[in-house]
């Protein structure tokens, strides 16, 4: 796989600071049950990274120090973490919003089939990947039986409540093109997936995020490989908008990878770019002061034009 980071180096960005920390990111592991072409983690079967009981307690004992109200589960499919429902279990009981950004397939796996009604009993939040309403996009950006299976969850999870008015449990879903070029209109496209998924299979959801594709990992690999990591490049570039600067996501969280080292945002953590104290160490989870994260400067490199690019992009959707 080829590394686009060299050339993303090279490509200014302007500079940003960060704000006070209201969202913590995980990524509990890369393993995966799936293996998508887009991934920007590289994720799938075989991978072994998975974080540790210990670096978990360290990350519960940041929540309950620092009063973070909001905890942003991801991987890989982070529920393949043995330590999972320990994690959102004791969450929970600090009360903290928890986020599952579920990939709909894990559900279906085995020893997962009480998975739904976990999650259901936790009041845990579903930002679920469902990449297209049509089957022949889904399985071929992520694999043959992949939608059929995504929709045998929806219903499930329509049928505990998620995405029911009233019920207070969200299901939002996750959109990314299948070409390299922006994503759609958000607000419209979720009305077009809202109305196939009702009249098609009866499924009900809140709302509808769109994500750019990053040049990097998988997906960035693929489009050097095609000669098109350039031209995808111009495009982000020249729809960027100064003013998705104010809103993007680095700017208010902090992304963890799976040995406990802190990153402005996943994506920073998927090229290795860490967080650094003043004296240009690694910050760790287990000496981590969240207030002096205050106005500290984003590490950014050419891919951040993803971010800003059109109506903004981040894992709450369209800025």
């Amino acid at each position: 796989m080829r590394d686009t980071f060299p050339l993303l180096k090279k490509i200014e960005f302007p500079s940003l600071k960060r704000k006070a920390v209201e969202i913590l990111q995980v990524n509990l592991g890369y393993l995966c049950n799936q293996q998508c072409i887009h991934c920007h983690v590289n994720a799938g079967p075989n991978r072994k990274e998975i974080m540790a009981r210990e670096h978990i307690d360290l990350l519960l004992q940041i929540l309950e120090r620092t009063g973070i109200g909001v905890l942003d589960l991801t991987g890989g499919a982070p529920e393949l973490n043995p330590d999972f429902r320990y994690l959102v279990s004791a969450a929970k009981a600090l009360d903290v919003h928890i986020i599952d950004r579920c990939n709909l397939t894990v559900l279906e796996e085995d020893g997962q089939e009480n998975l739904a009604d976990f999650l259901r009993e936790q009041g845990v939040e579903i930002v679920a990947s469902l990449p297209c309403y049509l089957k022949s996009n889904v399985d071929k950006q992520r694999g043959s039986g992949v939608f059929e299976k995504s929709i045998k969850a929806l219903k499930r999870l329509n049928q505990l409540g998620y995405g029911k008015p009233g019920s207070g449990l969200v299901l939002n879903l996750m959109y990314n093109p299948q070409d390299p070029a922006l994503p759609p209109e958000q607000i419209e496209l979720e009305k077009t997936y809202k109305a196939h998924l009702m009249q098609e299979w009866g499924i009900v959801f809140n709302h509808l995020y769109t994500l750019a594709n990053m040049p990097i990992q998988r997906f960035g690999s693929l489009l050097v490989s095609k000669n098109q990591f350039d031209d995808y490049m111009d495009l982000l570039k020249k729809n960027h908008h100064q003013s998705n600067l104010t809103k993007v996501m680095c700017r208010n969280m902090i992304s963890i990878d799976w040995n406990g080292y802190v990153y402005d945002c996943d994506f920073n953590q998927m090229l290795g770019l860490a967080l650094k104290t003043s004296a240009n160490i690694k910050w760790h989870i287990s000496d981590l002061d969240i207030s002096q994260l205050d106005n500290h400067p984003i590490r950014t490199a050419g891919h951040c034009f993803a971010c800003t690019a059109g109506a903004g992009s981040s894992c709450g959707g369209a800025l």
